[in-house]
């Protein structure tokens, strides 16, 4: 369920942004998006694929009738439910082709797939057309950069947590 709610609290917020000082323009649903491919991987760990793919079906439905009943542009309803489904899916193959690796591997392997993807995918569906090219850009550079950062240390104090319960 926490993984379900990750994903509305992101869908919610994802057309405010936040200035990076720098470069970048961070969508604040990256800020709650970012917890859930570690979610994800937790439950990859605990149930396997069918587990897994039962999460995504679970999150899309969720998402996508919230999105409605809260009136969100059906562009953004679209655009989300495409890069979920095509990122949490790249996720899910590159996690279980590397199950006999450790945790930390198949994290940030699977990772490194799916948080470009579905920045990329995401950011283009959404904004391609309403914002300049630049304005794209900084959105896709800061959400990576704030996806990586965000799962980096929720996997770390995943990891750490369960180290201690050992």
């Amino acid at each position: 369920m926490l993984y379900a709610l990750s994903i509305l609290l992101a869908n919610i917020t994802l057309n405010k942004f936040i200035q990076l000082p720098v470069f970048g323009l961070l969508s604040v649903g990256t800020i709650f998006f970012a917890a859930v491919f570690t979610l994800r991987d937790r439950i990859h760990r605990a149930g396997g694929v069918p587990a897994v793919l039962i999460a995504i079906a679970l999150a899309l439905a969720v998402n996508t009738v919230a999105a409605l009943l809260l009136g969100t542009p059906l562009r953004f309803v679209g655009a989300s439910f495409l890069a979920i489904l095509v990122g949490e899916l790249a996720d899910t193959g590159v996690y279980q082709r590397l199950i006999h690796r450790s945790w930390w591997t198949r994290v940030l392997a699977s990772n490194a797939v799916s948080v470009p993807l579905d920045s990329v995918l995401f950011t283009l569906l959404a904004f391609y057309g309403d914002m300049s090219s630049r304005e794209i850009s900084e959105i896709i550079f800061a959400d990576i950069l704030a996806k990586y950062a965000i799962a980096a240390l929720f996997a770390f104090r995943v990891r750490r947590s369960h180290l201690q319960a050992a």
